[in-house]
């Protein structure tokens, strides 16, 4: 069961993102927590493939500077 909700979850016609945004932490980090949190739980009936995106925000670059999926 979730606990929670994924910070963006993209419903496309041949598979879901769930996407996780972390801030000054690691994209891996962000994995981890959509699978401690069982965000994509939800979705698993739906039948399409499920991809899950971690993605890591830089406090000093203030941008985006990782990402790791994880189908």
């Amino acid at each position: 069961m979730a606990k929670g909700q994924s910070d963006l979850t993209l419903r496309m016609p041949k598979g879901i993102y769930v996407m996780e945004i972390k801030y000054g932490h690691t994209a891996q980090e962000a994995l981890d927590q959509i699978d401690r949190k069982g965000y994509a739980e939800k979705y698993r009936l739906d039948g399409r493939p499920i991809t899950k995106v971690g993605i890591a925000f830089s406090e000093e670059e203030r941008n985006i500077v990782e990402w790791e999926v994880r189908e």
